[in-house]
């Protein structure tokens, strides 16, 4: 048990930030992780697969690991604060009941939706409360029992949120995302095996490629190249965890050039295909 309890303490991350000049971040997934995301302060647009979330003070996402994301800072050395969390699924799936699984909330629903919980200040203090528990039980000079504390105040917060995702009425108000872009966002997912360069997104959808670009950069903050290539590693990992091989996940994900594969998915995701495969084939979560 106590052995139990350590690792479980190091597949969850805890981290506070406060800053005015907020690092920009390309779009980008999490190794097999899964990220709780509490904003409280800032003038943020969350862009999550194909939605974009306009954030308030108290707002949660949740993200699980095939979700690409990425924050869209809109103004300036504006003060920013949020509270940022990443666990590894497997591990805490084992402490699920059969009335509640600690992962519904990131996993059963469909990528990019409802994955914002938009909380009231009840629900804001309790989850401040939690936070701040797990901050206390993190610090070096916590007493004998922090670690199982961690864990525990964790998993509690982990019900809280599934609760609180369970009883919200309120539809998911987004970010109005031009049609042309929708149609561009839905065609890349369709199509991510064929070729996705710009000559052929500009024929295909009758627009000129420097106006495609500006409009995708000026609504997600970042670029096609950057979204096309995430985008394709996460196909190919989940190819991976399904068992194709590792040829096939790379064409099949739409690396053409086999070496690039390789040395892209080993950059982007820490390991290469095959070791990801072998950590984590026959369907884990992930």
């Amino acid at each position: 048990m106590q052995e139990l309890y350590r690792s479980l303490e190091h597949a969850i991350t805890f981290e506070h930030k406060r800053t005015h000049e907020p690092q920009s971040f390309d779009f980008h997934l999490h190794q097999d992780h899964f990220e709780i995301y509490f904003f409280l302060g800032g003038d943020v647009h969350y862009f999550i697969e194909k939605q974009a979330y306009p954030l308030q003070h108290g707002d949660l996402l949740v993200m699980n690991s095939s979700e690409l994301h990425r924050p869209n800072f809109r103004t300036p050395r504006q003060r920013y604060e949020v509270i940022v969390m990443h666990f590894d699924p497997r591990p805490i799936a084992a402490f699920s009941s059969p009335q509640l699984d600690l992962l519904h909330c990131f996993t059963q629903r469909a990528l990019g939706e409802n994955n914002r919980l938009r909380m009231n200040p009840h629900q804001i203090e309790e989850m401040l409360q939690l936070c701040e528990r797990l901050k206390q039980h993190k610090q070096p000079d916590a007493p004998p029992g922090a670690d199982i504390l961690y864990v525990t105040t964790f998993i509690e917060l982990l019900v809280f949120i599934n609760q609180a995702f369970s009883r919200q009425d309120e539809p998911q108000k987004t970010v109005h995302i031009p049609e042309k872009l929708t149609a561009l966002l839905a065609y890349i997912d369709g199509h991510l095996d064929q070729d996705l360069s710009l000559e052929t997104l500009e024929s295909t959808f009758f627009m000129n490629r420097s106006y495609l670009c500006r409009l995708f950069k000026k609504h997600t903050g970042s670029t096609i190249h950057e979204h096309i290539l995430f985008k394709r590693i996460a196909r190919a990992k989940s190819l991976l965890r399904d068992g194709s091989t590792v040829t096939d996940a790379c064409q099949l994900s739409g690396f053409n050039d086999y070496s690039n594969f390789i040395r892209t998915f080993k950059k982007t995701v820490g390991l290469p295909p095959r070791q990801y495969q072998a950590l984590n084939g026959s369907g884990k979560i992930g």
